[in-house]
């Protein structure tokens, strides 16, 4: 969902990873030459979620990135198809009332520039949490930890996995100690 995290923590896991992180966003606007936002408004949701599926496919197919996609790629059954097949995805959920709280003076989401941006909030959620939990291999709520606390599990979750090696895994500080 918009504002749960997903480029703030991308870049933490990338560098923790020793990894390049990449938005899937800011590719588009690359290659759209004009932010999103300017893009959605004269060509449409359509177009942009067009350009989007191009953009996901070419950057699942690049090896050694950590990649934060826009929160509506998983409308698309061909992205969703893309991150399951060719990646591990973290689905960062929180609910619609906490992400209002986070983004109630964003004016940069399209989505959101709306009468009642909370009720949006809770209809996208309804449209795509279980698009997310399809495409996700994991699951780690949101709503309250610190940036540092939502890194700690993805990293968790991944050593648990297997998939990352436990010494890239900064130990959690022992405050019985004494």
């Amino acid at each position: 969902m918009p504002g749960c995290g997903k480029s703030t923590v991308g870049r933490h896991l990338a560098r923790q990873l020793g990894l390049k992180f990449v938005d899937s966003d800011t590719e588009i606007e690359h290659r759209i030459g004009m932010p999103i936002r300017d893009f959605f408004a004269q060509q449409g949701e359509d177009a942009f979620r067009d350009v989007e599926q191009e953009v996901i496919d070419e950057l699942t197919q690049r090896p050694g990135i950590v990649l934060a996609t826009g929160g509506g790629a998983v409308l698309r059954p061909s992205n969703r198809d893309a991150l399951h097949s060719r990646s591990h995805v973290f689905y960062l959920r929180s609910t619609a009332d906490e992400l209002h709280r986070r983004l109630r003076h964003d004016t940069q989401r399209p989505l959101l520039q709306v009468a009642n941006p909370q009720q949006r909030l809770r209809e996208l959620y309804r449209e795509r949490d279980p698009l997310y939990r399809r495409t996700a291999h994991f699951v780690v709520e949101s709503a309250r930890p610190s940036v540092h606390a939502l890194l700690g599990m993805v990293l968790m979750q991944l050593e648990l996995a297997g998939l990352v090696d436990p010494g890239q895994v900064p130990s959690p500080i022992d405050h019985t100690a004494g």
